[in-house]
This record gives structure tokens, sequence and C-alpha cells, in this order.
């Protein structure tokens, strides 16, 4: 914005300093020009007397004292003072006719004397280019120099503007940028010149509201505590009352699961700003989720294929996300497969770094449409496979789905390395 202001500025300025500074320059020329082609006349005419009124030799020294450049051609043929030929204006002057014209190096200027019986001399003299031009060059010279000044004053003045201008903008926009990265006490300056300050309250006016729609949002997802506590604690009393300890603890643990789920949610709702995702060991996460599904997997008879490596693999994503993930895909072969139905849980490491999670199962399979949030064909959510998705593109990965080799659902998620 800055040079496009200055160029406009320069383009502007100098379009009228043309039109104003060059019909003056050529009147300066003009006027130089008319100044001494008075004075030459001036002379010329003085001569007019002499010549009826005076001899050959007195009129001779004469002519040379009042004007060297003069020269008078008399009746008679002869010539007194400068030393000129004979052009077609003098010709025309002896027919009783004074004229002014150029011709090379100058300009020529005639007078017819009259007499009792005619024309009795002509009066010539000459004016030189130099001395039509005297001065002209230095006048000039001095228009060129107000021309650049007043150039020069314009773009400092636009360039002062254009700078007040750009830095409001810049400013504005580095506000933008820090709401976009959750630094919601950022304020634009409403006092920035005409629309950008406009613009500017109209923006602290948009970040207001949202920080205000995301602390209610905030306070109503930490309202989830007081919600689930009675009905987990209910749970949990009922998995203590039971009488296969091992089933009582395998529903603890999974009422534990579920507090420690609702408890981050509630910790990042709380969070200001935008935190790091950080990371994780993927394949110690990916053992531990599946070894927590194997349980209901064997009571459901579900033959289960696990390839997940013993070295670490980190990513770029955090531990409880990456098992809220897993969770996801696991749950989803449970809950969209009939009873009896393998599957297959592989983690490999990707050449580039990070991991490559696939989970296929044997079922009816189903469409893409499924990844989007909300859409589900079983009566649930639908907001699976969407987080998995979400989850690999902030680990800069991604998420695809298509049939696995028995015929079901190949869910293949991507998940890049740790910074």
């Amino acid at each position: 914005m800055r040079r496009r202001v200055l160029l406009l500025v320069g383009a502007t300025t100098s379009l009228v300093l043309v039109a104003f500074l060059l019909p003056l320059a050529l009147l300066i020329r003009d006027v130089a020009a008319d100044r001494a082609v008075q004075a030459a006349t001036v002379r010329a005419q003085s001569l007019s007397a002499l010549v009826a009124t005076t001899d050959a030799a007195a009129l001779s020294l004469s002519v040379r004292q009042v004007d060297t450049d003069a020269t008078v051609f008399l009746a008679d043929g002869s010539t007194l003072g400068a030393t000129a030929r004979r052009t077609s204006l003098v010709e025309l002057a002896f027919r009783g006719t004074s004229a002014t014209g150029d011709v090379p190096g100058g300009r020529e200027i005639v007078f017819a004397v009259a007499g009792p019986t005619g024309t009795i001399g002509v009066i010539r003299t000459f004016v030189p280019d130099a001395r039509l031009t005297a001065g002209v060059d230095r006048a000039w010279l001095l228009l060129v120099g107000l021309a650049v000044a007043l150039l020069a004053v314009s773009l400092v003045v636009a360039d002062r503007l254009a700078r007040s201008l750009v830095r409001a903008t810049i400013s504005l926009a580095a506000v933008s940028h820090r709401l976009a990265r959750g630094e919601l006490d950022a304020r634009a300056d409403p006092d920035a010149p005409g629309e950008i300050g406009v613009v500017a309250t109209a923006l602290n006016g948009l970040a207001g509201r949202i920080a205000d729609l995301l602390r209610e949002e905030r306070e109503t997802i930490a309202d989830l505590s007081h919600r689930v506590r009675t009905p987990l604690m209910a749970l949990r009393l009922d998995a203590e009352a039971l009488g296969d300890p091992a089933d009582a603890d395998r529903i603890g643990a999974g009422v534990d699961a579920v507090q420690r789920a609702v408890t981050q949610v509630i910790e990042q709702a709380r969070r200001r700003g935008v935190d790091p995702a950080g990371g994780c060991d993927a394949a110690e996460v990916v053992r531990e989720r599946v070894a927590f599904w194997l349980v209901l997997a064997e009571d459901t008879d579900r033959g289960v294929g696990v390839d997940v490596p013993e070295g670490p693999l980190p990513v770029a994503v955090a531990k409880a996300d990456l098992e809220a993930g897993v969770d996801a895909l696991l749950g989803n072969v449970f809950a969209h497969t009939p009873d009896g139905t393998d599957f297959r849980v592989a983690l490999l490491a990707r050449e580039d770094g990070g991991a490559r999670l696939e989970v296929a199962d044997a079922g009816p399979g189903t469409d893409a449409a499924a990844v989007r949030r909300g859409s589900s064909g079983s009566g649930s959510s639908g907001l699976g496979l969407d987080i998995v998705r979400r989850t690999a593109e902030q680990a800069g990965g991604g998420l695809r789905i298509g049939p696995s080799e028995h015929g079901g659902l190949l869910v293949t998620v991507d998940l890049g390395p740790p910074p």
C-alpha cells in the first residue's frame, strides 16, 4: 500500500507540475525573445531621423555608436554599419513595408525610412539567438529545481501518510493473527486513520463476542463434571457390588476411563488459548488400548490380529488424544459389525517419520460418508471417525477409508512425527 500511495502521489504531482510549468517555461522563452526584439527595435528606430537628415560619413559613425548589429541600406546602393547581405526582407522594406523574420542564427528586423520622393533607406538590425534566449536557461533550471522540490515535498508528505496507513494496517493484521492463534485478549487500535479505525473497532467487537461465546462454552462443558459425577458414582457402586471380582475390576476400569476422559475434556475447555499438542509413543498407546478391548473381543467371539512393533514410534499427538482415537476406531468395529466378526490392528513406521495405524475388519463395510461429522447409520453420535480425522490432521497426517482385504472396512490413519 505504501508503494502504491507513493506512486499515485508522484504521478499526480508530476502531471500537475508538467501542466503548470511547461506553459510557464514557454512563456518565459517568448518573453525573453520579445524583450530582445523590442530593445533592438528601439535602437534601430532611433536611427530613422539620422538616415533622413545626416550625410553618409556622419551617419556611418552614428550607426556604429547606436547599434553595432545595425546596417543601413541607402537608395543609391551603398551600405553603412555592420556588414550584411541584401535579403528579401530588405527588398520588401525598399517597397515601403517594414517586417521581421527568422533567419539562420537569429532574427532580422527591417524598417523603411521614407523621404519626400519615396523610400530613401532601410535600417536592418539582427538579433542573434543567444540574445533571444538570454536568461531562459537559468529560468528553466530554476523551474526544474522548483518542480523537483515540490515533487520531493509531496512524496515526503505522502510517505508519512502512507506509513501511518501501512502501520495501522500491519497492526490490524497482527491483531487478527493473534486472535487466530487463540490470544483472545488481543485488540486493535480504534483510533487508526479513516476506515481502518472502523475495521479495528469492528474487529475488537468480534473478538469480545468470540471471547464471551468461548467463555460460555467452557463453563457449559465444565458443568459436565457435576452432571456425570452422580451416574459414574452409581456405576462404580454397582461394579463393586458384583460377585465376580474380575467383572468388578473390568467395569470399574471402564468407569475410571470415562472419568478420566470427562476430566480431560473439562481441563481442555478451561485452558485459555491453544496449547501445543505434544507427542507420545504410538506403539505404547495402541498396545495398551488393544489390550483393553481384547476382553470385550473375547466375550463377543471375535478374532483379533495385532501387529504393533516393540520399539517406540513417536508421533505429534497427545497421549489422551491418541487413546481417544484408537478407542473410537475399535469402538466402531464393535458397534457396526456383528458378534464374531474378526478385525486386525496394525501399526507401521512411516519412512518420513511418524506412524501409520490401520484398523481392518471383516464386517459388512461402510461408505466414505461415515467420516462426516454427525453422520451415522447405527443410531450413534456419528463423531467417532471425525474425531480420528481431526486428530490425524492436527498431527500433520490424514485419514483414509476403503475396503479391507476381507470385504469389510479398512481405516488408515497417518500420524506425523513430533517437531
